[in-house]
Formats: structure tokens, C-alpha cells, sequence
């Protein structure tokens, strides 16, 4: 399947592209987060510490145990503070 996937604020930045087409077979966020950790540094680099990073499954905030089924974008960023 093919998703888009959206990056924001230093998430953003480790990876170097605001926004990608992935193609994948993977079931669940966190299945998608591994391939992507698998295939470059800057991935894994992101990655690292999923405590810092959130996901939003088609604009609704979610988890990395969602299932990627139907699904057609993702986004990464890092936990909002209010103030």
C-alpha cells in the first residue's frame, strides 16, 4: 500500500523532507517505524525515542499500535505544549 506520510518540527528536520510517499506492507504504525528505522540513519535517528513522538492516523491522534489498514496519511511530530 501506499501512504503519505507527513513529518513536523524536528522530526522534520532529522529526516530532511517535510512530506514522502512510503511504499509498504506493514500492518501497524509501529511496523512502518521499524522498516523506515531500517532503511537510513536519519530514520533511525528520529526514531530513537518514541516517547517523544506522536502520530496523527488520517489527522486523528493515535498510537503505534494502530493498524495501517485503509489508511492514506500519517503524521510524525513531537508532543504539543500548551502556554
Amino acid at each position: 500500500m501506499k501512504l503519505d506520510v507527513v513529518y513536523f518540527a524536528w522530526v522534520r528536520e532529522r529526516i530532511g523532507v517535510p512530506r514522502e510517499t512510503v511504499e509498504t506492507d506493514a500492518l501497524s504504525v509501529g511496523d512502518l517505524v521499524a522498516e523506515l528505522r531500517a532503511r537510513e540513519d536519519r530514520y533511525d535517528l528520529a526514531f530513537s525515542d518514541l516517547s517523544v513522538v506522536r502520530v496523527a492516523v488520517d489527522q486523528t491522534l493515535s498510537d503505534f499500535d494502530a493498524p495501517l489498514k485503509g489508511v492514506r496519511e500519517l503524521a510524525f511530530f513531537p508532543p504539543m505544549t500548551g502556554g
